[in-house]
């Protein structure tokens, strides 16, 4: 069944999400800070509104694809966005945030006579121009199924991981178990060509044996083995550095919380947080090989973390 969903945040993200939400027959109304990214969607479809609370008057479903949670909280209760929507909306914050913020914001939806679910993504700005994303959902069961379909419009899989939060606690540990993959992959090759070993044979052998992970086959830091990895792009970002870093900051946050002992998911964070501070500012968070290889990941000067608002500091 069509719906009138209110799309805001119309980024790398955002705007292919939005337009493929418009290819399933939904009516789409969207809005973004940015002008270029409203004109942008708008070509697809998208029809722009003038605000996000104005967006969100008129939508059966309102999605978000915000770059922290304090921008998410913001545009929830001080810049009326909950308020605008009728009651009994459904809320689908898509972005990537704390945990904790997550269920704030679920709490603060569902305060406002609304219905809330945290479900952020995997799959990078390809997996939104392909409607191959992978969501991860927290909320309610009755609330998931009805966001199935929209989900199933922008992504080739949906996965209701629990309550609120359990979304964004899925996302964080995925990430995790990505960082430090990447992180062992990348030392793999440096130690091979220290050895005398050609990449081309590292990879041959480890794709196919133990050693087989996503990092390696998919996202081979090196170039060569893999023609489509960013290695062969000079490491221009798929999933940048900086993202990753934001990703493990979280992580670390709910480490740190939790009292959970994961050493190799802090100093994974440590390290794309000097990373993502230096060269690897515009580059594909696979990058960081040519920093290790060199010798030259900087320690950062504190340990990252995420403010109480969800924004990331170092």
């Amino acid at each position: 069944m069509s719906k009138v969903i209110a799309f805001i945040g119309l980024g790398h993200m955002g705007g292919p999400m939005a337009a493929n939400l418009v290819k399933a027959g939904h009516r789409v109304l969207g809005y973004d800070l940015a002008a270029d990214s409203l004109a942008a969607a708008a070509t697809a479809g998208v029809e722009a509104a003038g605000s996000a609370a104005a967006a969100a008057s008129g939508a059966d479903v309102v999605i978000t694809m915000l770059p922290a949670g304090r921008h998410v909280l913001a545009l929830y209760r001080d810049e009326g966005l909950l308020a605008a929507a009728r009651p009994g909306t459904l809320f689908i914050d898509c972005s990537t945030i704390d945990v904790a913020d997550a269920r704030i914001a679920h709490e603060a939806a569902t305060a406002a006579g609304h219905r809330a679910l945290d479900a952020p993504v995997s799959g990078g700005v390809v997996g939104a121009e392909a409607a191959t994303l992978t969501f991860m959902t927290g909320g309610g069961a009755t609330d998931f199924a009805e966001a199935e379909p929209l989900l199933s419009a922008m992504g080739k899989k949906a996965v209701h991981c629990g309550a609120a939060g359990a979304g964004q606690a899925a996302k964080i540990c995925n990430n995790m178990i990505l960082g430090i993959s990447m992180i062992s992959v990348s030392e793999a090759f440096v130690l091979g060509e220290s050895l005398g070993l050609s990449h081309q044979a590292l990879f041959d052998v480890a794709s196919t044996a133990s050693g087989q992970c996503w990092a390696l086959t998919v996202n081979c830091p090196v170039p060569g083995p893999v023609p489509t990895s960013p290695a062969n792009r000079d490491y221009l970002p798929g999933f940048g550095a900086p993202l990753m870093a934001k990703d493990l900051a979280l992580a670390a946050n709910a480490v740190r919380a939790g009292g959970v002992r994961a050493e190799l998911g802090l100093r994974a964070a440590q390290l794309y947080a000097a990373y993502a501070a230096g060269a690897g500012a515009d580059e594909d968070f696979s990058g960081i090989l040519r920093t290790l290889r060199d010798g030259v990941v900087a320690e950062p000067e504190a340990e990252p973390r995420s403010d109480t608002k969800g924004g990331t500091t170092v």
